[in-house]
C-alpha cells in the first residue's frame, strides 16, 4: 500500500519509458512535488489510482498492453465525481489524436521532449484548479449532509405531529388510542399486499392515523353517546369526514395529502351508499378503500362506549359478507389472505382490558 502525505498534491505519472519517468520525477521533485507515483505498466494504473487518489495524472499515449486512450476509458468508467485532470504526454500533434484525448477526458497536452518551464506551469495551474474543484465539492457535500439531516428532523417532527393529532382524536372516544396503532399497521400491510412501494406503505402507516381527525369537531354528547344516534345526530357525526379533510387542506406534502384523502373517503362504500360524497367503486381512492376495511374490522373487534367487542369470527364474516357492498372486493380478498398477520397485529397491540381477559 502506497503511503502519501494527504496535505501535498499527489501526481500519478504513467509512461512505459523508464527514462521519461526518471526525467519527470527529477523535474517535479526539484520543484517541491514529493508525492509522486510512477507507473511504467499501464495495466497497473487502476490499482495505483485507487490507492492514492491523485490530484493530477500525467499520461503517455503510446504504450504496450494498454494505450493512453484505453487507460482514460478505464478511469472514466470509475465514475469518480472528483476525477483529477489528465495531462497527455505525447510526441504526436495531430488534431485527431488531441480530439480523441479530449473526448475521453484529457484536460491538457505536454509535448515530448518536455519543456521544463511549460511542464511546471501546466502542472501548477491544473493542481490549483483541482484544489478549487475539491473545495467546492467538499463544501457541497457538507451542505448536502446538513440539508439531509435537517430534512430528516423536519420529517420526524411532522410525523410526531401527525401521531399526536391522530391520537388526540382517538382519545375522545377510545381510552387507550391503540385503535390507530392497529388499523394503521393493518392499512400499511394491505397496501403492501397490493404491491405498492415501501415508501407508499410507509406513507400509509403514518397517514392513516389521521382518518378520524375530524372527530375533534364533533360534540361530546354525540361522539360519546352510549346508545344509538338519532338520524339528526348521525348526520352531524358524518361531518367528521369533511371536517378532517378541511383541517388537512392546503399542505403539499405527500403525507398530509394522503391523510386528507383518507379522512375524506374512508366512509365511502363500494356500492355508492357511503358518505360524504356517495362515491362508488374505483372512484373511491384505494387508500380510502383500504382504510375502510382496516378501520371497520378493528372497530368491530374493539369495545366502544356504545357496544361490546365482536368475536373475530363474526367480524371476519361481516367483512366477507359486505364485499361488493360496503367494501372493495379486492381489498377484502387481500384482507383474508393476510388475516393471520392482521390478527397478530391485533394481539400485539391489544387494549389493556382485552389483554387482561
Amino acid at each position: 500500500m502506497i503511503e502519501l502525505d494527504s496535505n501535498q498534491p499527489r501526481i500519478l505519472i504513467v509512461d512505459d519509458e523508464p527514462s521519461n519517468l526518471r526525467l519527470l520525477d527529477k523535474l517535479l521533485t526539484g520543484q517541491g512535488y514529493t508525492q509522486l507515483v510512477l507507473v511504467q505498466d499501464p495495466r497497473d494504473v487502476l490499482d495505483r489510482y485507487r490507492e492514492v487518489r491523485p490530484d493530477l495524472i500525467l499520461l503517455d499515449i503510446n504504450m504496450p498492453h494498454l494505450d493512453g486512450y484505453q487507460v482514460m476509458e478505464q478511469l472514466k468508467a470509475l465514475g469518480d465525481p472528483l476525477m483529477p485532470p489528465i495531462v497527455i504526454l505525447t510526441a504526436q500533434h495531430g488534431n485527431d489524436h488531441m480530439l480523441k484525448a479530449l473526448v475521453l477526458g484529457a484536460r491538457d497536452f505536454i509535448g515530448k521532449p518536455f519543456n521544463r518551464i511549460e511542464l511546471l506551469m501546466r502542472v501548477q495551474n491544473l493542481l490549483d484548479a483541482q484544489l478549487a474543484h475539491r473545495l467546492v465539492h467538499d463544501q457541497k457535500t457538507v451542505l448536502e449532509d446538513l440539508v439531509r439531516i435537517r430534512t430528516e428532523e423536519l420529517t420526524e417532527t411532522r410525523l410526531q405531529v401527525v401521531r399526536h393529532l391522530g391520537r388526540a382524536a382517538e382519545y375522545r372516544d377510545n381510552e387507550t388510542g391503540l385503535h390507530i396503532v392497529r388499523m394503521s399497521q393493518v392499512s400499511a400491510l394491505l397496501c403492501g399486499s397490493f404491491g405498492h412501494t415501501e415508501n407508499m406503505c410507509e406513507l400509509m402507516l403514518h397517514a392513516s392515523p389521521m382518518h378520524d381527525i375530524g372527530k375533534i369537531g364533533i360534540r361530546d354528547n354525540i361522539l360519546l353517546k352510549p346508545g344509538k344516534l338519532t338520524p339528526q345526530e348521525f348526520e352531524i357525526m358524518k361531518t367528521h369526514t369533511s371536517i378532517g379533510a378541511d383541517m388537512l387542506l392546503g399542505d403539499t406534502s405527500e403525507l398530509l395529502k394522503l391523510a386528507r384523502s383518507i379522512a375524506l373517503t374512508h366512509h365511502e362504500k363500494w356500492d355508492g351508499s357511503g358518505y360524504p360524497n356517495g362515491l362508488a367503486g374505483e372512484n373511491i381512492p384505494r387508500e380510502g378503500r383500504i382504510v375502510a376495511v382496516a378501520d371497520v374490522f378493528d372497530a368491530l373487534t374493539s369495545s366502544r362506549p356504545y357496544k361490546k367487542a365482536w368475536p373475530v369470527d363474526d367480524a371476519t364474516a361481516f367483512i366477507k359478507e359486505n364485499a361488493g357492498k360496503h367494501f372493495d372486493p379486492e381489498v377484502v380478498k387481500h384482507f383474508m389472505l393476510r388475516l393471520p398477520e392482521i390478527l397478530a397485529i391485533s394481539e400485539l397491540h391489544a387494549d389493556p382490558a382485552e389483554s387482561a381477559d
